[in-house]
């Protein structure tokens, strides 16, 4: 009777909406290390969380139904990564909640910045709150996995070198700098890219340590970037244009291109002068996503709303 009447407090203290950003990432190097015997490839990468990206706000209702706005133009509901997020959780939600899910669009989709995985990884985080689902991140973590490999990251919510498909993560200290983002109009399919046999696949691992202490970042590359830049020529123009700037480089298999500086002032100035036919924002690296500060606050208020 006392649990039960504990759990009923805790749960008239979890809110009925919740807004939480999709933040950014890139990738500021991409090696291809090997490939396994069930056809994906093993990587070495660095993940820098942004502190610009998408919003979801999060309603929870009782119908037991998912409703995710607005609808995306010729992508039925069931295969918007939100949705399946959302859908994942549903064997969790032992009180057959539903939720209805609004997103403001920022970044662009297909751009290798993440925005798909970060909206994903958002939807497992906000709904687990709302839905009192009560999942671990690293189980919220292994459910993202079955949705892309970049969602782990964002549910750890830190910037961080990572291994194996992407999932193995170690905490990453990176200096603070402020970052161009460069859009293509082109939109590059990963799995043409990591089919292409002209892609290197053989780049000798590093040893975690010198990536844990930041050393020599500006000195790795991206092993996607030379066969997608000869096969999209907007790609290349992007990154020629940003190395006038400081070192241009494209993040996970593109288009999205950046250049990193010192500066807000500095980077916005870059934007500025760019061409027109690119779209792209600037940000400044953080090393917690602002998701995760956001939900932990819901968190706290949830557990203490006193405090």
């Amino acid at each position: 009777m006392v649990d039960t009447l504990r759990n009923e407090n805790r749960l008239s203290n979890i809110p009925l909406t919740l807004e939480l950003p999709a933040p950014a990432k890139l990738n500021l190097f991409l090696h291809i290390t090997g490939r396994r015997e069930d056809g994906y490839h093993e990587l070495q990468t660095a993940f820098q969380i942004l502190n610009f990206g998408d919003t979801l706000q999060f309603e929870r209702t009782t119908d037991n139904q998912i409703t995710v706005l607005p609808a995306i133009p010729n992508l039925p509901q069931e295969e918007n990564l939100i949705y399946k997020a959302a859908h994942l959780l549903k064997p969790f939600n032992k009180r057959k909640y539903g939720a209805r899910i609004t997103l403001a669009k920022r970044l662009p989709m297909g751009g290798g910045v993440g925005g798909g995985s970060s909206d994903a990884a958002s939807t497992l985080l906000g709904l687990n709150l709302l839905w009192d689902c009560s999942l671990s991140r690293n189980e919220l973590s292994t459910l993202g996995l079955q949705l892309g490999a970049d969602v782990p990251v964002f549910i750890n919510g830190k910037t961080a070198f990572a291994e194996g498909v992407g999932e193995q993560l170690h905490d990453l200290k990176t200096p603070s700098l402020w970052y161009v983002v460069l859009s293509p109009k082109v939109h590059v399919s990963t799995a043409q890219i990591f089919s292409n046999e002209l892609l290197t696949r053989d780049t000798p691992k590093m040893k975690i340590a010198p990536a844990l202490e930041g050393q020599a970042l500006d000195r790795l590359h991206n092993d996607c970037e030379p066969l997608v830049a000869k096969l999209y020529p907007e790609i290349q123009s992007a990154l020629d244009w940003l190395s006038q700037f400081g070192q241009a480089k494209m993040t996970g298999t593109g288009a999205c291109c950046f250049c990193a500086l010192s500066s807000e002032a500095e980077a916005r100035q870059v934007l500025n002068e760019a061409n027109p036919k690119f779209k792209g924002f600037i940000a400044k690296g953080v090393s917690l996503s602002p998701a995760i500060k956001r939900l932990s606050e819901a968190e706290r208020f949830a557990t203490n709303p006193s405090k």
